[in-house]
This record gives C-alpha cells, structure tokens and sequence, in this order.
C-alpha cells in the first residue's frame, strides 16, 4: 500500500475566517488527494431560533465583518414576507439599492486590493514578505491610495443608509428606518465621479494583468461548471432583486427567471465529515455532478447585459478578450469583480440622484406569513436567507445558504487543478503553496459566513498536561 505524506496549508491567508487546505501526496510528489477545510463553526442558524423576528437583520449581521450589509439585507428581504410587505415604498426601495451597491463598491475593493493585488502584482512567487498591502503601498502607491478611497466612499455611502459602517441598523422589516439627506447626498455626489474613474482604471489594471500573462492567467485552475445568479427581468444584471438563472457548463438554460422564494425546488444542500460548510447542489443533477458557481464571475457572464453604459462595455470587452477563454478562467473573477465595482459606482451615482431617497414613508406592511425567504447577490455571489416564525412572532428555523457555500465545490475543484498543473512531481514550495492560495482567493471567499454545517460533526477533545503530554482524548466520529 502507498505510503502518503501529507501537507497542510494552515491557516489559509489573506481570506476572511479560518480554514486551511490539506494535501495528500505519494512518493512520487503527485497529490492524491486536495481539500479545502472549514475549521470553524458559527452556528447562527441556531443562535437566532428563539428570538423575535425583528431582531434578525441585526443579529445576523455579526457573521461577518466585511459583508454585514449583504446580510442585513437578505434578512430584512426575508423577513419583509413575515410583515406583508409585497412592495416597499419607493423610499425604502432607493435607500435599501444605494446601501447594497455601497456594500459592493468596499467590499470589490476591500478584496482587489487589499487582498489579490499582492499576487497580482508581484508574482505568486514572490517573497512572502511582500505579499501584503503595505508592500504595495511601497511599490504602487497610487494603486493603494485609489484601493482605501474607493473603499472609503464605499463604507460612507453604507453609513448615510445603515447608520454605522459596519452592523447598521438602516433596514427593518417593510422598509428602512431613516431618510438620506440631501446635504449627505450631495457630499457623495461631490466624489462619486472621481471614484467612478478609478473603478474604470481598475479594469483596465486587471486587463494589462492578463495581457502581460495571458497563457498562464489563461490556464490557471480554470474549469468549466454549471452557474447560478441573479438576474432581472429583462435579463440585466440586478444584484438586489430577480430571479434565479442557472446554466450548465455549455451555456445551456437550466431553469430562469425562478421565483427565489421556493428555491429548495431548484438546489440542496450536502454535508460531508471533512468540513463544516455544507455542498450546496442543482437538485435535478444530483450532489456529483449538480454543483455549480457563483459569485462575479457568474454574473458578469450569465446575465444579457449591465445596466450602466461604463459597465457594459467593460463587460463586452471582458467577454470578447482571447476569444473569451478570460471569461472562462478561475482569474476571471477579478476582472469580473472590477467591473462590478464599476458598475457599483456608476449605479450609486444614479441613484444619489433619485430625490426619493431623501423623502416619502419608509414601511410598509400587509398580511402577516408565517414563512420568509430573502435572496441577494452579495459581494461574494448569490446569498439565501430562509425563516420560520410562530405565533408569538419568534424565530423557530433558519437555513441560510451563503455565497462562498454554493462555491464550496468549485473552490475544491479549482485546488486540485491548481495540485495537479503546478505541484505534481515538483518538490513542494512555500511559493507552489501560495498558488493553491491564489486559486482560493480569487473565489473571495468569506469563511466565517459559510459555516453552518448541519447534523453531527466530528468532534475531539484532548486534555493536556503542563509539560504538553496527552492526558486523554474523546472523540466522535
């Protein structure tokens, strides 16, 4: 029997929460075996069992530090079904878009440059030490200086809806709780153009990234799979509302413009012993071969077009470069991930100018449910927020199926692509390493969210001593 030596990648960098990638590779260096890891359990679908309805787009906004706001608003979407609000008022409707598509400006940026720029611009082999923002900051100070601006006005656009930066308050259950001022309107717009520029130098950047490496950027963990998202009516990119669309790996329509609030109808979810984040699936292709992908890269190329002109000619560009194989690489993401940052911008520029924001009622509501379900595209990809409430206006079930989820199985197929094209029969390396890290990171994977596996998962204790000698150990398999 081969022997096989295993090496890990813990913990994962420059990624949000704690999760690590674990190898297993024979004599001959080829990896058997390539896994992501979820090390981390947050259990908020249990936390807010028990709690008033209302409560809820606050609680579950502490999943996450960088994408509360997408939180907050899939829960306040859920839980507008519980109040009967079939359709918010104007109002409610301009502030909830113009806090969402704040959410998208920092956070795109948040990621790109904070986080993937450093691969990017100094090589997955560069030295460890200059992997980081402040490397860049050095190296390409005007690059640093337009990524913390770009996720400034991001963060004060959240704070003129929500009321803080980070775990607002700004929408509830029917509606919203405060108005956006015209004097914080017009500070916005004073700086929105600005941005705009920088968004669109953005996508440029990401485009002379792959031009200087086109047939590595091209190839790298690049695979096909079925996609999922969001789409308007018309078939136009809307990340706030829509209906979902699904498509296989040959482009062909799986099911379209379906209505989210049965969406149990369409996908399932499977837990596996290995990790705490469950492997959402296409119920009508089963759990092998039904996984699929969200997130940026899924919609820039799903949906018929980008409302905003800057956008969609940046999404044309994108789709016809090297006869869009770019559209079809892992790397894909952060040229996708720019334009959408673009497309952020443009939209918070039309919508500052949109007087409903600053005046009209703030909720709604009807008939009560007893039943809520509320669906956005977060930062991250397509974000599900699924309630039951009883008679005494308690929560008693939630499920939430979160982006970086549904990527679950992509993001393992892109490791192992990554172990088989870079590490096979090569000693490994610390810079090797960083490129399975790479293939995670372009997914922008939000790991603390995605923590919610269900059933019993493995568990071990050990006690031990002061001079580090096990004492005992329990464990449940």
């Amino acid at each position: 029997m081969t022997e096989l030596r295993r090496v890990a990648i813990d913990p994962l960098s420059r990624v949000e929460g704690h999760g690590k990638v674990t190898l297993l590779i024979d004599e001959h260096d080829v990896v058997q075996q390539a896994r992501l890891h979820i090390v981390e359990f947050r259990g908020f679908e249990k936390f807010v069992q028990g709690r008033p309805y209302w409560e809820v787009p606050v609680m579950v906004q502490r999943l996450c530090g960088i994408c509360p706001v997408s939180h907050h608003l899939a829960a306040s979407k859920a839980l507008d079904m519980i109040v009967g609000a079939r359709q918010l008022t104007p109002t409610a409707d301009r502030v909830r878009r113009l806090m969402h598509y704040g959410q998208m400006l920092q956070s795109h940026a948040l990621h790109f440059f904070h986080l993937a720029s450093p691969d990017l611009l100094f090589g997955f082999d560069a030295e460890p030490l200059r992997r980081n923002i402040v490397a860049v900051a050095r190296a390409f100070p005007d690059v640093a200086r337009r990524g913390v601006l770009i996720r400034k006005l991001g963060q004060e656009v959240i704070r003129v809806t929500a009321g803080k930066r980070i775990h607002g308050t700004g929408a509830v259950p029917g509606g919203v709780n405060r108005h956006v001022t015209r004097e914080e309107r017009a500070e916005l717009l004073a700086r929105i153009g600005e941005v705009t520029g920088w968004c669109r130098d953005a996508v440029l950047m990401v485009r002379q990234l792959f031009e200087q490496h086109l047939a590595f950027y091209r190839d790298f963990a690049t695979f096909r799979a079925h996609t999922l998202c969001l789409v308007g009516a018309d078939g136009a990119m809307d990340l706030y509302d829509g209906g979902l669309r699904a498509r296989d790996r040959d482009g062909r329509t799986l099911f379209d413009h379906v209505d989210y609030r049965s969406y149990w109808e369409q996908i399932s979810e499977e837990v596996k012993p290995w990790s705490y984040m469950k492997f959402p699936f296409l119920k009508a292709l089963g759990p092998d071969e039904g996984w699929y992908r969200v997130g940026p890269l899924s919609r820039v190329t799903q949906c018929d077009r980008i409302p905003t002109p800057l956008a969609e000619a940046e999404r044309q560009a994108f789709l016809a470069y090297d006869e869009g194989r770019a559209a079809r690489s892992t790397l894909g993401f952060h040229w996708a991930r720019m334009i959408e940052m673009l497309h952020a911008a443009e939209m918070i520029g039309a919508l500052l100018g949109d007087d409903a924001l600053s005046q009209g009622e703030l909720v709604v509501t009807g008939q009560r449910e007893r039943r809520g379900v509320g669906v956005i595209e977060a930062p991250r990809g397509t974000l599900i927020h699924h309630y039951r409430v009883d008679e005494h206006d308690l929560v008693v079930r939630a499920n939430l199926v979160v982006s970086t989820t549904h990527n679950n199985q992509a993001i393992n197929v892109a490791i192992r692509e990554v172990a088989r094209q870079h590490l096979d029969g090569h000693e490994i390396t610390e810079g090797l390493l960083n490129h399975i890290e790479v293939a995670v990171r372009a997914f922008d994977p939000c790991l603390s969210c995605a923590t919610h596996a269900l059933g019993k998962m493995p568990l071990a204790v050990e006690l031990v001593g002061p001079d580090g000698t096990l004492i005992s150990r329990r464990a449940r398999d």
